[in-house]
């Protein structure tokens, strides 16, 4: 089988470079790929190494094009004239294609040797057409004849969405059908109520539809690493995870438990949180901005909420805490932090979850009361 050798790129530098065989040789370590782990192999006999290496490569490549549980996702794949992967190999080879780029960090591949900078391959400087936002958004089969449309299917998630570049930078479209674009606005404004580090999620229309609009959080300056590849990083550098996230920002972390405890967000998955990167150095700032609310108010016919999916991060929480325990926890470590008063007004549209809202809300403000004499001891 012929051997063919990627260079994993950091804008323009080689970090890595792997072949099809699985030998990897690192040049820089602090510049790779949160979620990629690699090792030299000691020699071409050492064959554990090499399958891992090959196997953790093809796994971070398919992780920037989308899976097949994306709505609409085999007509995109279809429409670009691409085989509709089921495996993650598959998917690899349709992210090779476009040299993994993304628009969540600066990180790509080329061929080894290859005269191409990032300037010409990045998707903060390069164009996007409006066709493929009619296919994400719409699932319509179209013929697509540039095979690059393919690097813009790197956003996760299940419900269906497209980037859109504006005079401003790229902004998120979001549909889901039901009432998903109605809970995410109402999440939204229930959020910038508290002091938390978030997106803004506002009103928008597509194609006559209704859809929900956020800026783009990253940029050529900035990146964001999901906390599953976080989780990655810290095992590769033998950190302690908990410790690692608690003393980088505690205070989002914690008000993200709070936050979804309000709202009733039950999606809150490794892979929706994570961190915020300097693209300068790689190193890791604090949180990105809380996001993704469009699978808000479930679990919300009780005051317990559902299970906390955040809990292996504080040695403190139990592996079958709920949302409700959790919050608790998270307002008697720093407190509510609440800036304004929840108008019900914006439940205008989804009045039934008012109640809930405020019998949780009441909850932790009672909690935030007691609790606040033995913060300010601790202090």
């Amino acid at each position: 089988m012929q051997k063919t050798t990627y260079e994993i790129m950091h804008k323009d530098t080689v970090t890595a470079q792997i072949d099809t065989q699985g030998c990897a040789h690192i040049f820089f370590p602090d510049r790779m790929p949160y979620g990629l782990y690699l090792e030299e192999p000691e020699s071409r006999q050492d064959i554990d190494t090499l399958v891992n290496n090959a196997l953790n490569f093809n796994y971070w490549c398919a992780s920037r094009v989308l899976t097949l549980d994306r709505a609409y996702a085999k007509a995109i794949l279809g429409s670009i004239g691409m085989k509709q992967a089921v495996t993650d190999k598959d998917r690899a080879q349709i992210a090779l294609s476009c040299r993994c780029a993304s628009l969540t960090d600066v990180f790509w591949v080329r061929y080894a040797g290859e005269q191409v900078c990032f300037r010409d391959v990045n998707l903060y400087e390069n164009h996007l057409d409006r066709t493929f936002i009619d296919i994400a958004l719409k699932g319509r089969q179209y013929t697509v004849q540039n095979k690059y449309l393919a690097r813009d299917l790197a956003t996760n998630g299940i419900f269906p969405k497209a980037w859109k570049r504006t005079a401003d930078g790229f902004v998120l479209l979001k549909d889901g059908g039901g009432n998903a674009v109605e809970r995410e606005l109402l999440a939204s404004r229930i959020c910038r109520c508290f002091d938390v580090s978030q997106v803004y999620y506002e009103e928008g229309s597509f194609d006559g539809e209704r859809v929900t609009v956020s800026k783009n959080i990253t940029s050529i300056e900035y990146s964001i690493v999901s906390m599953e590849a976080a989780e990655i990083y810290c095992r590769n550098r033998e950190k302690n995870s908990r410790q690692f996230i608690l003393e980088l920002d505690q205070h989002n972390y914690y008000m993200m438990n709070i936050i979804d405890y309000l709202v009733g967000n039950t999606d809150r998955h490794g892979g929706n949180w994570g961190l915020l990167v300097d693209n300068q150095d790689n190193q890791p700032l604090c949180l990105h901005k809380l996001m993704d609310f469009n699978q808000s108010f479930y679990a919300y016919d009780t005051t317990d909420g559902g299970r906390c999916q955040t809990l292996f991060w504080d040695a403190a929480f139990e592996e079958t805490m709920t949302q409700k325990e959790a919050a608790i926890a998270a307002v008697r470590k720093i407190g509510l932090h609440q800036t304004a008063e929840v108008q019900k007004e914006i439940f205008a549209e989804l009045p039934q979850y008012y109640e809930m809202f405020t019998r949780r809300l009441e909850l932790l403000k009672e909690v935030d009361e007691l609790a606040d004499p033995h913060r300010q001891e601790e202090k």
